[in-house]
């Protein structure tokens, strides 16, 4: 595929590094001379200095003959405009653009991004994104990773192998066998920084991240036999009022007997999110401040959640309030060298969003039905929903029969809304969903396993 992407930061780099890796034709606009410069030098990807929604540098970069733009700049003005001169002027076929500000995202406004107002095919906005998913851990403590499939049918879920796990040094197959009736499929193991589809005749080990696809139903069983079941925090301090903070303070106070404060640092903001909530306190000063921290109640917090934009403070603040006594942390954290250092911070969760907002982009990139997409293991390995069309090669066989390549593990087929646990005698039919975990080896079988026809159309 022919790429535009408009904008050079974090996002836009973690963007063309997955796309290019994968053979893409990727040009990069940016403004700012540096960045095109890091990254046309760091990544094998066209660069170019200029405005990213200006006419011009847009059919320099390529949009007459463009597949996609992927407009992620700091500017949502910005990215809607070039996504709508891709649309007026070259006729892009698919226009993505990441959308910050709240109010542009109001549902009463939908119909704003129409293809006869502003033709923008995809809006993402990673603050949302990123809330939902810190939520989704909050709901299920004790998994890493938590991202739902099928609608909500069933659930990738991250667990950390500790000494106490009843399957430690027991064959994957075997698993089965012990806790019969148990919904769940382990797809995925990262082992001494290597992610892999195991076989079923691997064992795991202490420290093993392992990735179940699970029933829904079935997670809280699944958490109680890992021996991870932990209490769901009532007690939460968020340091940082900005979109996904207030966000994450907005949904929890939904939620019956949770107490939530959030510290700010800025004035004007601060006031601001307290207007915005209603039982939330809001209390504005530093959170590198020993008083504000223990003002905030820090020391019998169960969850303190750091979601300030700067790496350091996220980090430092994190630090601190374990110091003070919070029982878990989660910080977010944007600089790629941070995120391997998690095992000597003290610090329980990191929270990488470049890799929420890739996986938002990725499943419009894949080729195929493929209906949702998560990247984990930074791009290491995606675990996909696909559905099964009358084109698929999957289609009327057996998963024997149908000869699954390495680098592939089957989690579930749900028909008819109904899981079903994969096994060598199971006949796929049409317009079953699939969900998988596919290393990054083994992308293209998985799109041919899911291949449309023209007629499909």
């Amino acid at each position: 595929m022919n790429i535009i992407i408009c904008g050079a930061g974090r996002v836009g780099y973690g963007i063309a590094k997955k796309l290019s890796a994968e053979n893409n034709s990727v040009t990069v606009v940016d403004l700012a001379a540096d960045l095109i410069q890091n990254i046309s030098t760091e990544l094998d990807v066209r660069g170019i200095v200029g405005h990213g929604s200006h006419p011009g540098v847009l059919k320099k970069a390529g949009a007459e003959t463009a597949d996609m733009i992927i407009a992620v700049t700091y500017s949502d003005e910005v990215n809607m405009i070039a996504c709508q001169v891709s649309h007026s002027l070259f006729g892009t076929p698919t226009k993505i653009a990441r959308v910050r500000a709240q109010d542009y995202l109001e549902e009463s406004w939908r119909d704003l991004y129409s293809r006869e107002n502003m033709p923008i095919d995809i809006i993402i906005s990673p603050e949302i994104e990123i809330g939902k998913a810190i939520l989704r851990q909050l709901n299920t403590p004790g998994a890493f990773d938590v991202v739902p499939f099928t609608n909500g049918i069933v659930q990738l879920i991250g667990i950390s192998i500790a000494e106490t796990c009843p399957i430690i040094n027991m064959p994957i197959h075997q698993i089965g066998e012990l806790f019969p009736g148990l919904n769940a499929t382990i797809v995925g193991v990262s082992r001494d920084q290597q992610l892999f589809a195991p076989t079923p005749d691997d064992p795991l080990a202490v420290g093993d991240d392992v990735y179940f696809v699970v029933e829904t139903a079935h997670a809280a069983r699944l958490l109680e036999i890992m021996e991870v079941v932990e209490e769901k925090a009532r007690h939460i301090v968020i340091i940082s009022g900005g979109n996904v903070g207030s966000y994450v303070a907005r949904e929890l106070e939904k939620v019956a007997g949770v107490r939530v404060r959030i510290i700010e640092k800025d004035k004007k903001r601060a006031e601001n999110t307290a207007e915005q909530l209603k039982h939330t306190v809001v209390l504005n000063g530093d959170a590198l401040n020993v008083s504000i921290l223990e003002e905030a109640g820090v020391n019998d917090a169960q969850t303190v959640l750091c979601l300030t934009n700067d790496d350091k403070t996220n980090i430092l603040a994190g630090l601190m309030a374990k110091s003070l006594g919070a029982k878990q942390v989660f910080s977010l954290i944007n600089d790629v060298s941070f995120l391997n250092m998690k095992s000597s911070l003290n610090i329980d969760m990191i929270i990488d969003p470049r890799s929420t907002t890739v996986s938002s982009i990725l499943r419009h990139v894949r080729k195929g039905r493929i209906l949702d997409v998560f990247a984990i293991g930074d791009g290491a390995a995606e675990v996909m929903e696909g559905e099964v069309l009358e084109t698929s090669p999957l289609a009327g066989r057996t998963l024997l029969e149908a000869g699954i390549p390495e680098g592939i593990a089957i989690g579930a087929i749900i028909r008819g809304g109904k899981f079903m646990k994969p096994h060598p005698d199971l006949l796929i039919k049409i317009k079953d969903r699939v969900v998988l975990l596919c290393e990054k080896s083994a992308l293209k079988h998985v799109e041919q396993l899911f291949r449309v026809s023209a007629d499909y159309f």
